[in-house]
């Protein structure tokens, strides 16, 4: 019988799992994690190393974005195999001298973890041999504010995030969990969303003879019905 074996760092957490734990150093001082963060939704995310271009470009953006990420209850952790000096250095290099796309000036304030063990990379799963035995690849954990993993992306360490993607996750994730719904393809806020499976919600022929005039079903299995974008911004987001 062939053994299995697993490779070091390949172990990626599940959705639906709760979130590894552990403590760090970072650079907004110690965390306990994901304790630390609870009642709020958290995207911990990994680049693979200080000082260099791609990684700069999405801090950039990320720190851009962190007040429209807070508003919608979630917190920013970043990790990389680098060390805190490395961190405080390159993030300070970022804000006296980097000019990108109209940024200027951009302090990151929310925390960047110190993991030169490469402890908690290789908890997430964070380091692909594939791709490089001394840096993290570009990982994405969204994780719900009772610390369990709601979403994982795994990058390489050649492609950039869609930081528009991202934003898009936690208010669709926070959409189906309000209002009991899933999202189509491509859903923005005021799209109209999926009506759940009969199994959930009365029988298919109750969907399908809802005299509701804001639900349109397209056969048995794929009802969707309207939800506005107020409704779903005045829910999810702390200030609209």
């Amino acid at each position: 019988m062939e053994e299995k074996t697993e490779m070091k760092g390949t172990h990626i957490p599940r959705i639906g799992e709760p979130a590894p734990e552990f403590k760090a150093v970072t650079t907004q001082g110690d965390i306990n994690f994901p304790g630390d963060y609870k009642g709020s939704w958290v995207i911990l995310f990994s680049h693979p190393a200080d000082f260099t271009p791609v990684c700069t470009s999405e801090f950039m953006t990320f720190a851009s974005m962190e007040k429209d990420f807070n508003d919608a209850n979630c917190k920013l952790v970043g990790l990389s195999v680098d060390g805190l000096y490395s961190h405080i250095a390159w993030l300070r290099t970022i804000k006296e001298k980097i000019e990108y796309k109209g940024m200027k000036d951009v302090e990151v304030t929310f925390p960047l973890i110190e993991d030169i063990t490469m402890e908690v990379a290789t908890k997430y799963g964070m380091m692909m041999p594939g791709e490089s035995n001394t840096k993290a690849v570009r990982a994405v954990f969204v994780i719900d504010p009772a610390g369990i993993v709601r979403t994982v992306i795994y990058y390489p360490l050649s492609l950039g995030r869609n930081f528009s993607e991202l934003y898009r996750i936690i208010i669709a994730l926070q959409a189906a969990d309000e209002f009991k719904i899933a999202t189509p393809a491509d859903w923005q806020p005021g799209d109209d969303v999926i009506v759940p499976t009969a199994g959930s919600c009365g029988t298919a022929k109750d969907r399908m003879d809802s005299k509701d005039p804001d639900i349109k079903c397209y056969d048995w299995f794929f009802c969707t019905k309207k939800l506005s974008k107020e409704k779903v911004l005045k829910t999810i987001l702390k200030q609209v």
